[in-house]
């Protein structure tokens, strides 16, 4: 295993699959999601580890609230900041049950869920721009 993940680099370059992670999670609209294995998934690299790696050293550059848990779950220690980011954004949400620790909501991963298809305008681009 590389030593190369367990600090970020002092220089401002990334990593080349960091890149890629973070130029997925700044594709995805306001109020949608992508799962960590969505976006392995749609790089056709890694796995959700690597991505929640990745977002974990430098998400703090995009929308890190928008790369979630497959459950919905809300990122322990960052819940009630991706929270207001999620109502903000008019993220779809399900109510907490009693039995819920904390009775945070989850992300309603049904509606929520983006499939990388339908990129709003707006939207940054990874490749080459067309007209």
């Amino acid at each position: 295993m590389s030593r190369e993940s367990e600090e970020p680099r002092a220089d401002d370059e990334l990593p080349a699959y960091a890149e890629r992670v973070l130029d997925v999670a700044d594709l995805i609209p306001p109020g949608r999601v992508m799962t960590y294995g969505d976006v392995a998934e749609w790089l056709e690299e890694g796995g959700p580890r690597q991505v929640g790696r990745v977002m974990a050293l430098y998400g703090g550059a995009v929308p890190w609230w928008r790369v979630v848990r497959a459950d919905g779950a809300l990122l322990p220690g960052q819940e009630l900041r991706a929270l207001d980011h999620y109502r903000e954004e008019g993220t779809p949400l399900r109510g907490a049950s009693r039995s819920a620790e904390g009775h945070l909501p989850k992300i309603d991963m049904r509606r929520a869920r983006w499939d990388g298809t339908e990129v709003t305008e707006g939207a940054e681009g990874g490749g080459g721009s067309a007209g």
